[in-house]
């Protein structure tokens, strides 16, 4: 399954527009604050397909019939890049269970990587949904990795994946890896990655536009 926001939803493709522009990126808040805000509308939507419960609610002159979540989905990011798009969702699925996962480029002389899955922290995954937020799908490489990790060694029932931009490379190798069983949620689909894996024209280092710039490894 995938979903596009940006097809239907007006904010989604203003916020994203900001995101890319050379000229707004230099304000690090606002561009967290973007990413946070479609973390925000992402939960919504995705709310909207998960199981809820009858409850009884009790208000100070009767009873009313509410609904609830039946389950508290697993909020998990990679880190770094992926904590502004996590703190969004955080802010709708405020009792939610988090993973965090510290899964990265690794580069060579030669300019080719691999993907280093050094850390993850978790809860118990076992017959649970897990919403994976990384706001740049680019290869695909890091999900697949954290993907493969969480189904070998967690078992969760469900994996979403939430991401501001993807490319359409990530996704078909996520869907062609994976199958129909992981869900992707996007706020924009690009057509093009570059030699070293970036998406074109994308947005460049989410991470370093949030946070600075880092040594590279």
């Amino acid at each position: 399954m995938l979903v596009n926001l940006s097809l239907k939803h007006s904010l989604i493709t203003n916020w994203v527009s900001e995101l890319r522009d050379v000229n707004v990126q230099n304000d690090r808040m606002r561009f967290r604050r973007n990413l946070e805000r479609i973390g925000e509308v992402m939960a919504y939507e995705i709310s909207k397909e998960l199981e809820w419960n009858k409850v009884e609610t009790q208000t100070p002159l009767g009873i009313h019939n509410s609904k609830k979540l039946a389950v508290q989905p697993v909020l998990a990011t990679i880190l770094r890049a992926g904590l502004p798009l996590h703190n969004g969702m955080m802010n709708y699925f405020d009792k939610a269970d988090h993973a965090f996962i510290s899964a990265y480029r690794k580069h060579h002389a030669d300019g080719t990587f691999e993907i280093s899955l050094e850390y993850m922290s978790c809860p118990s995954l076992e017959n649970r949904t897990v919403i994976i937020s990384d706001p740049m799908l680019a290869t695909g490489a890091s999900i697949i990795k954290t993907i493969s990790v969480m189904q070998a060694e967690y078992k969760p029932a469900t994996i979403i994946v939430v991401c501001a931009i993807a490319s359409k490379v990530g996704i078909e190798f996520i869907q062609r890896e994976c199958g129909s069983n992981i869900k992707i949620w996007c706020a924009d689909i690009d057509d093009e990655i570059t030699a070293k894996g970036y998406i074109v024209p994308g947005l460049g280092d989410a991470g370093d536009l949030a946070y600075g710039t880092k040594m590279q490894s």
